[in-house]
């Protein structure tokens, strides 16, 4: 007796689906699990076995073989359960043909019966809707997360002594069983992202900052704010993801699907519709923050994708893991090299950066900071040269003064501030249509003549500011950069005197690195 069943398994964030062959023939009773399988795998064996016991469906004394096809393809994770206990039964002629064909399962199984909910529902599903498959069945805590995906049938369970007499079932009998989950993926979406989010109305004062991060936000510049303690840096980077542009649909499913596969969905949580915000602690692991480990999962870098990823005390992390950034924030992704193979997970992020000027946090302010000279540029070197260089904007916060904090003043709500980034990512979309770039923070040396162009004026001013600055050449490039961002934010064309002048302002202050080279010196 021989029967196949559809399921699917992950690399990185994208799927394949496998073939869970069964073949029930004379011989010492025996189940035999093959295919290039985990430990975790492998101990499915006996989940199925005491599970299909325990709600009275015993194995036939015989010998039992399954193959997990790709048999050259590794195979991790719980998910694999449901889909053997499936094709046992289809092998001992216990349920309908017509109920597994054209059918994925998926779900994890506890020894009572129970089908437990698991990671990557939504790129599995999506595959399968992509590769022709009609049905779905997948745990009920999974369910509105496979729902997602349009053109196919999702139905949850959460036993098999639900699914058991679905699977016996004919034609619209089993409808009434399971029936199947269906969900408004635009209406749900546009619901979600209609929730409030933290508001820059509510950050007195740091005029300068706020709109750094605007500049930012509108380019997708990476940003650095230095100040002391209190000043505000956190406040204002908790909120740049509330004037970035809305996600789409398509990029609401992307980040949804790594939540998934991180297992970071929470119970109800249908869809991610808010650009990600990550903040890991200055602690983490260079593993924790690309990704890794033996079973390679993925990174804080791959959780903020369409998002932001906020580095807090930046010269507290180790030198190592933010040294890791460098090829994520040229490639906007991340590759995990295994023995078992290679996995890519997406990093597309926008990194934001605070720290303070000094160990104690109050330098150049004398009346205040204790440090010594020595120790205070030992602190400022802890950030590498080439995450520096990776950093347009570097913004130079000061202590909240009172009359700020007193309020009376109106200040510019988060709304207010993405639309003029939308205006300006709309004119950047014209821009590079039909290029490789998306945001004027992409642009590379070799096309900076091309968008970034300077009339005799500007090209005056800036050869000026070049040597009375003593710039490098990489801070040249990094002001045209931020002074096009300026510009699109104008809705002005060509590149003025003004948006070269503030956009220099934008540069690493004399007292903490040498303007010249981007390092302290």
């Amino acid at each position: 007796m021989y029967s196949t069943i559809t399921t699917g398994a992950l690399q990185g964030v994208s799927a394949y689906l496998v073939s869970v062959e069964t073949d029930i023939s004379p011989g010492l009773p025996t189940l035999n699990l093959v295919g290039s399988l985990s430990q975790e795998v492998r101990e499915a064996r006996d989940r199925v076995g005491v599970a299909l016991r325990n709600v009275g469906l015993n194995l036939p004394p015989s010998r039992i073989t399954v193959n997990l096809a790709p048999a050259n393809r590794r195979k991790d994770g719980t998910a694999f359960d449901l889909p053997i206990a499936v094709g046992l039964l289809a092998a001992m002629n216990q349920i309908s043909p017509k109920r597994i064909e054209n059918t994925l399962f998926l779900g994890e199984l506890g020894l009572d019966g129970e089908i437990k909910g698991v990671p990557g529902v939504l790129p599995i599903v999506r595959e399968a809707a992509c590769r022709g498959m009609e049905e779905c069945i997948i745990p009920s805590v999974n369910a509105m997360e496979g729902a997602l995906i349009p053109n196919i049938t999702v139905r949850g369970v959460s036993s098999l002594q639900e699914l058991f007499p679905f699977l016996q079932s004919e034609g619209d009998e089993g409808e009434k069983l399971v029936p199947a989950v269906f969900l408004d993926t635009m209406k749900l979406f546009q619901e979600k992202a209609a929730e409030r989010a933290a508001d820059f109305s509510e950050v007195s004062g740091q005029e300068t900052a706020k709109r750094g991060a605007e500049i930012a936000a509108a380019g997708f510049h990476n940003l650095l704010m230095v100040g002391p303690p209190g000043a505000g840096k956190s406040m204002i980077a908790k909120r740049i993801p509330g004037i970035l542009p809305p996600l789409t649909l398509e990029e609401s499913l992307e980040v949804t699907s790594i939540a998934s596969v991180a297992g970071l969905l929470k119970e109800g949580q249908e869809i991610v519709t808010k650009r990600p915000f990550q903040n890991p602690h200055h602690t983490i692991t260079q593993a924790a923050l690309v990704g890794g480990s033996m079973i390679p999962r993925p990174g804080m870098i791959s959780l903020a994708h369409r998002g932001v990823l906020f580095l807090d005390e930046l010269p507290e992390f180790q030198r190592a893991a933010l040294d890791s950034l460098r090829q994520p924030l040229e490639e906007q992704e991340v590759h995990i090299t295994r023995v078992n193979g290679t996995v890519t997970y997406p990093s597309d992020f926008m990194l934001v950066c605070a720290m303070n000027p000094c160990p104690c946090g109050f330098y150049p302010d004398t009346g205040k900071c204790r440090c010594t000279e020595p120790l205070v540029r030992r602190y400022m070197g802890k950030v590498s040269g080439p995450i520096l260089d990776r950093i347009d904007l570097c913004v130079e916060l000061q202590a909240v003064d009172i009359a700020s904090l007193k309020g009376g003043k109106k200040v510019e709500s988060s709304e207010i501030i993405r639309k003029r980034v939308m205006k300006a990512r709309k004119i950047q979309d014209e821009r590079f249509k039909g290029t490789p770039y998306r945001f004027n923070g992409d642009i590379q040396a070799a096309d900076m003549e091309r968008y970034c162009t300077l009339g005799k004026e500007e090209q005056h001013y800036m050869e000026k500011l070049f040597h009375n600055l003593n710039l490098s050449a990489r801070a040249y490039y990094r002001i045209l950069k931020v002074a096009r961002t300026i510009a699109d934010l104008e809705g002005v064309p060509e590149i003025g005197e003004a948006h070269l002048l503030e956009a220099s302002f934008y540069r690493p202050a004399q007292e903490y690195w040498n303007a010249k080279n981007g390092f302290i010196t």
